[in-house]
């Protein structure tokens, strides 16, 4: 399994569609927003062509009012990943999601379902005694999985907590009861300085504009979506909502879009450069075909020192929770 991580806004879409086609495969989507339909300019989905030439998976499964947990990523990826090998083609995962591609790589943990009224409270005593003094309540109960947890992340404190209280021991332990998936995988990062991200960041919201973002979020709001959480937590998408309520003007919405979508994908460098085995490539003065052509080198190098396919043994590992959703 070849994995292709990065930003947004890096050029992992173009350039792993031209890895694909070279190694025969088949591109798998680790993006927490493709699993949407009617969220597509906003999303920046590959277009049409490209999904009939290469078969492109992970895309377009639930409607935006459904939520889609690491856990049903997982269960959904591993199945397509299985089935790509069995078809003798190559899985190229491909995406910025960092939450799903560790889930796809390390599996989940079966935690408790959420519950409601205890979430209800957690989230008041948030907003009474602020962020900071809930993640000191998550360090006393369990201090490995603050350390792993921002604390400006009040859901994800706010979850951790809720899994203390339901399952009575820590999430940090039950984490590593998960089982990481039975593929030999090779990981390869692409990177640009921030300058150069941000210029392509910002050309690329202009284009969504200009492709039809906004008619795409009325749309949405048309069909009931509007005040779905997906939708509002959505980068892009939240922003244009403001708008259309009378919030923000439309160039102000632009501007917070670009200004967020930088600070995401600074987030998203923050979060893949913890991961031990991934391959750096800095795609500076690199076109889309040399690009490709390194990754298909060092996945071609690094993969013959992997065992195959069939001599691997799942072990136990740090897993996640099966409840957790992605907010980008």
């Amino acid at each position: 399994m070849l994995v292709i991580l990065g930003p947004t806004g890096v050029g992992k879409t173009d350039i792993a569609f031209q890895v694909a086609r070279r190694l025969r495969g088949e591109i798998v989507s680790a993006d927490s927003r493709l699993v949407y339909r009617r969220m597509d300019i906003g999303t920046a989905k590959p277009d049409p062509a490209m999904r009939r030439e290469i078969p492109h998976h992970m895309i377009d499964l639930v409607e935006p009012d459904r939520q889609f947990s690491a856990k049903d990523f997982e269960r959904e990826a591993r199945r397509v990943v299985g089935e790509v090998l069995d078809r003798g083609h190559v899985p190229v995962v491909v995406g910025g999601t960092g939450l799903y591609v560790r889930a796809l790589l390390r599996g989940i943990f079966d935690g408790p379902a959420a519950d409601k009224s205890l979430r209800a409270s957690l989230e008041e005593e948030a907003r009474r005694c602020g962020p900071a003094e809930l993640w000191q309540k998550l360090k006393r109960v369990d201090p490995d999985k603050a350390s792993r947890t921002d604390p400006a992340n009040v859901i994800r404190v706010i979850r951790a907590l809720e899994v203390f209280a339901l399952a009575g021991k820590p999430m940090s332990s039950l984490e590593r009861e998960a089982l990481p998936i039975d593929v030999p995988s090779v990981q390869i990062g692409l990177r640009r300085s921030r300058a150069e991200l941000g210029e392509r960041i910002d050309r690329r919201v202009d284009q969504m504009i200009r492709s039809g973002f906004v008619d795409e979020v009325k749309s949405l709001a048309a069909a009931g979506y509007g005040g779905s959480r997906v939708v509002r937590h959505t980068l892009g998408y939240k922003e244009i909502l403001l708008h259309l309520e009378d919030a923000v003007a439309m160039d102000d919405a632009i501007a917070l879009i670009k200004r967020n979508t930088r600070r995401f994908a600074k987030r998203q460098m923050t979060w893949f450069e913890r991961e031990p085995e991934v391959k750096w490539i800095d795609l500076a003065g690199l076109e889309d075909a040399e690009a490709a052509a390194r990754i298909i080198s060092e996945y071609e190098k690094r993969g013959a020192a992997l065992p195959q396919y069939d001599q691997v043994r799942s072990a136990p590992g740090r897993g996640l929770d099966h409840s957790d959703v992605i907010d980008s």
